[in-house]
């Protein structure tokens, strides 16, 4: 088994005013050589958005992009013609492919958005641009793991669709329940992140917004200290 551990107060930041970003791997003006990717999972960015701001129009191609609301919601328009917004409990993805553009704004006059954007690099290039996204049932994650998003060619359950043979999970967990993954494929590593909570992984404690990523392993469990929400990526190494 090979892990490493990426605490909370090693991420880059950026304070834009308008945004805040913490960002577990390079991604802008923040840059180090040890933090570029986790296997095919290249970018974790946690973002906070003020009332009435937001990421002007701009360019994706080639890239998985996945994003998960966790406080308010996010009004979402792109050059496929959506425009909806996304809300807690939902979970949204874009298969850029061949290009695409798209506007994320914060159309609340009073509170922030808080959401996580992942990019997983995908294993075909160049395909059609994609966008869904969807509202998944709570109960069904609690003491368990709830599929969020899948390979375009294995969905299962309600996942959606992503051009690479990775997967999302995420698990509410009561004080003192775990929950064990099997990684889908020998060659594919686990990066638990920790939304809120306390959780044990490995035989180390971690805390909210700590994660650890873990490969060549047939099983990781995590239990959890306190209440908690984990969201697992699942990502070939190579």
């Amino acid at each position: 088994m090979k892990t490493i551990v990426h605490k909370a107060d090693t991420r880059g930041f950026a304070n834009h005013g308008w945004l805040k970003s913490h960002h577990t791997f390079s991604f802008s003006s923040y840059q180090n050589a040890e933090r570029m990717n986790f296997g095919k999972l290249r970018v974790l960015n946690d973002d906070v958005v003020q009332p009435k701001m937001g990421f002007g129009t701009h360019p994706h191609q080639n890239m998985e992009i996945i994003s998960i609301p966790l406080k308010g919601a996010l009004s979402h328009k792109d050059s496929m013609g959506n425009k909806r917004a996304i809300e807690v409990g939902e979970v949204q993805v874009m298969s850029a492919g061949t290009g695409l553009t798209h506007s994320e704004f914060n159309d609340s006059k009073t509170d922030e958005v808080n959401f996580l954007q992942l990019w997983i690099i995908p294993e075909e290039m160049g395909v059609a641009p994609n966008y869904e996204q969807r509202k998944f049932d709570a109960s069904k994650r609690k003491n368990e793991l709830q599929t969020v998003v899948a390979p375009k060619d294995k969905l299962e359950g309600d996942a959606l669709p992503i051009s690479q043979q990775a997967y999302i999970y995420r698990a509410d967990l009561g004080a003192g329940n775990a929950v064990n993954l099997s990684p889908k494929n020998v060659d594919n590593g686990v990066y638990v992140f920790v939304a809120e909570g306390r959780v044990q992984v490995s035989g180390n404690t971690f805390d909210k917004r700590d994660a650890i990523g873990i490969w060549d392993v047939d099983t990781v469990e995590i239990s959890a200290v306190e209440n908690s929400e984990v969201i697992i990526i699942e990502v070939p190494m190579n």
